[in-house]
């Protein structure tokens, strides 16, 4: 048997440290290793403070105090597809924080950002690229930048990814950042000009989760703002998806659709599209338990009924003037404005005009008269002045005592409750009844004193002037000292005498209320004759 040979032991490399195990629950620590070599220890290192910066703000502010983002944007473009990965999740929930935002905007990160949307990256890479740029796009200045660094084409590039619901964040992530960027003219061409109304409108057919057909719908209301882009979109249908998307039970994604609608609504043909569609599925909306919801359904009917009776008259049939008449009682602010600009659109024909009157209405909009919100009282003049075209809207009108509040309305500082306010009373004063209550208020003296101001007067405040004298002809004939020839005295004319121009005409009843006196008598006049 041969001797045994005694095996010799391996003598490590003098160049090689023995590894070693490091916990640390201090954040310093951690952003420390960010300046390693190793992959594993940047690897590791990224992952912990991707999960410290979901805790909060709180945990934001401290590693951006540690200076955790100049290694970090260093880190997205390592050569490490595993580094890169996970530097992307930490900047990419970092991001959301405003105080992350400025200084990342002061370090350029943006070229290197888009830089990693190319499509050999991996996709979560996309995702938290994607996240960054959402968050940043916000500000005018970034979505500039992203723009001169020809970011807009490889967003468009991403929506085409294999699955629109297996990738659903990136996809909303990149909606996100196209939604932002799309408010700028030049942007927007570039969008068009790169295909991306023809993709967009592809993956919103495709997509099934409403979280990514929510955004895309945001993106639709962006993209029809331009009337080129509107047209595009009704040559693809796009008002048949938006109606079929309403019956999804998802406030978010039905408010973002009815939005989108609103927005198409700018295009003729699309407000004859969505009346064809079905427009009491937007209609239904009105009774929505979110606010948000009834908001958006009642701005998209206030686009489709504007200029359109046969959409005014599809509402009606689709009983919408009753949740319409309530969100006027009940509902907030914007809802009670997008709500009267409905009614002032169905009120222009006299059947529907006529149902909403026996619904009361013209109540309801007189005590919205004495709203604090000028838009409110803005959108109530002209509901006011659509319903009372007729004697039966002014007498409600009157009965109600919106005539006080109406005049009050005429010395409003705001130019436009002013402005539509002149135009009800323009309306109101159509009969000799209510204009005579009106210059018992006043009506006459402030439009007098507007007519003389060169920066309140407009066309109808002169108006408004106009016909208060034309229903009250003795208190024309007194203020001016002639009548035209369509002007027809009838019993109860009398003749003060001249009036200067800023004083108030007495009513023949208040004459008869004076003792006698030297000055020029009042001439009556009164051919009824004699009960016997």
């Amino acid at each position: 048997m041969g001797k045994k040979v005694k095996k010799e032991a391996e003598i490590p490399s003098k160049d090689v440290f023995d590894p070693i195990s490091i916990e640390s629950k201090k954040a310093d620590t951690v952003v420390l290793m960010l300046n390693s070599a190793e992959e594993e220890v940047l690897t590791k290192a990224c992952e912990a403070i991707h999960k410290y910066a979901e805790k909060g703000d709180e945990s934001k502010g401290t590693l951006v105090s540690l200076g955790v983002l100049e290694p970090l944007s260093r880190l997205i473009c390592h050569e490490d597809k595993l580094v890169r990965r996970n530097a992307f999740m930490a900047l990419g929930v970092l991001a959301c924080n405003d105080d992350v935002k400025k200084q990342l905007k002061k370090m350029d990160i943006i070229p290197s950002i888009i830089s990693k949307l190319s499509p050999d990256e991996d996709v979560l890479i996309h995702e938290f690229a994607t996240l960054c740029l959402a968050s940043l796009s916000i500000e005018f200045t970034n979505k500039v930048h992203i723009f001169d660094n020809d970011g807009l084409d490889p967003l468009i590039h991403l929506l085409s990814s294999p699955d629109p619901d297996e990738f659903n964040d990136l996809h909303v992530e990149a909606l996100h950042v196209l939604s932002n960027c799309l408010d700028d003219p030049s942007t927007m061409q570039l969008f068009r000009d790169a295909g991306g109304v023809n993709r967009l409108l592809q993956f919103m057919t495709a997509a099934t989760l409403p979280e990514v057909q929510m955004s895309t719908a945001k993106v639709i209301s962006k993209v029809a703002q331009s009337s080129e882009d509107r047209k595009l979109l009704h040559e693809h249908g796009v008002e048949k998806v938006l109606i079929h998307l309403l019956a999804t039970d998802h406030d978010g994604l039905r408010t973002a659709v009815c939005q989108a609608v609103a927005a198409m609504s700018e295009n003729l043909a699309s407000r004859d599209t969505v009346r064809d569609l079905g427009i009491e599925a937007v209609v239904q909306l009105l009774s929505s338990e979110s606010g948000e919801v009834r908001m958006a359904a009642t701005f998209a009917l206030s686009r489709l009924t504007c200029g359109s009776q046969l959409n005014t008259h599809a509402v009606y049939e689709a009983q919408g003037n009753e949740p319409l008449l309530q969100l006027i009682q009940r509902g907030k602010a914007e809802e009670v404005v997008h709500a009267a600009a409905v009614i002032t659109n169905m009120a222009a024909h006299e059947r529907l005009r006529a149902d909403i009157l026996v619904h009361g209405g013209m109540q309801s909009f007189a005590g919205l008269l004495q709203s604090a919100d000028p838009c409110v009282l803005a959108a109530a003049s002209l509901a006011v002045a659509a319903l009372a075209c007729d004697s039966d809207g002014r007498t409600q009108f009157r009965n109600t005592g919106g005539l006080v509040s109406l005049v009050k309305l005429l010395s409003s500082n705001s130019t436009e409750v002013r402005r539509n306010a002149c135009w009800a009373a323009r309306v109101c004063a159509n009969d000799e009844l209510t204009a005579t209550e009106m210059c018992k208020l006043g009506a006459l003296e402030i439009l007098q004193d507007i007519n003389l101001s060169t920066n309140r007067r407009n066309k109808f405040s002169q108006a408004a002037f106009q016909q208060l004298l034309d229903s009250n002809l003795s208190v024309k004939y007194s203020l001016t000292g002639y009548l035209s020839c369509t002007n027809i005295t009838k019993d109860g004319f009398y003749d003060p005498g001249q009036v200067k121009m800023g004083h108030r005409v007495l009513l023949l009843e208040e004459f008869s209320k004076q003792p006698v006196h030297q000055h020029r008598p009042v001439i009556a006049v009164n051919g009824k004759p004699h009960e016997l």
